[in-house]
């Protein structure tokens, strides 16, 4: 059985999920309330960060070639990455400190020589088949090998997509900015194929103007067990 997937997001009005600043800590105080046993990320999402955030990529040392010892409340980060984008990069977000390990999702066509590179350096990966990571598959083997019960993923429009219309979502968890984009709003569901009907489960205003919603999510036609 797969994990219990969240798709959690800062938006404005109209759905756009760029063009504005949101409240970075309540987005993430939100989602930590999850209490999530892992983050779902995709490899671009990690590289866009690096670019906003880091000061260049620094050098391995030994101590990014073994897994760290950290609280186990500390969620996994689950890093989808099926053509080895980030070969030389993901020791940097296994130092992160609020990120328990991380694991790979890779296919049967990622090159042998990113394999063999995570496994030097003991990053525990899950192989699926076909050409492109098989979801369904990856969250059914994260579930079962790690014991994965609840996912949080909030890493924009592409990954959210493609999970909606696998209809893997179980919840959608919007913090809602009082801001429209207009004409220049990227919308956040703009290329959902699945038709998706959601149930309110709830709603928080705060003094900030922003308002959270949850809904829970229901497919017109379901994945096959």
């Amino acid at each position: 059985m797969k994990p219990y997937i969240i798709l959690h997001n800062s938006v404005t009005l109209d759905g756009s999920l760029t063009g504005f600043m949101p409240d970075m800590e309540l987005h993430y105080r939100l989602a930590g309330d999850y209490e999530p046993d892992a983050n779902l990320i995709g490899s671009e999402t990690i590289i866009q960060g690096q670019e906003m955030f880091g000061n260049g990529i620094p050098a391995e040392v030994p101590g990014d070639f073994v897994q760290p010892d950290r609280n186990p409340v500390l969620p996994l980060w689950v890093i989808i990455d099926s053509t080895g984008k980030l070969k030389g990069m993901l020791h940097t977000c296994r130092r992160f400190e609020y990120c328990r390990d991380v694991i790979l999702l890779v296919s049967e066509q990622t090159p042998e020589e990113y394999i063999r590179h995570l496994e030097e350096r003991s990053y525990r990966y899950i192989r699926t088949r076909g050409e492109k990571v098989d979801l369904q598959e990856a969250l059914e083997l994260l579930a079962d090998r790690y014991n994965v019960k609840r996912i949080v993923t909030d890493t924009g429009r592409v990954l959210g997509n493609l999970l909606l219309d696998a209809r893997l979502v179980d919840e959608v968890s919007l913090l809602i900015h009082p801001i429209i984009k207009g004409r220049e709003a990227y919308g956040m569901f703009n290329d959902v194929t699945a038709e998706v009907s959601l149930s309110l489960t709830r709603e928080e205003k705060f003094d900030n103007g922003c308002v959270w919603v949850v809904y829970k999510t229901e497919y017109k036609d379901p994945p096959q067990a």
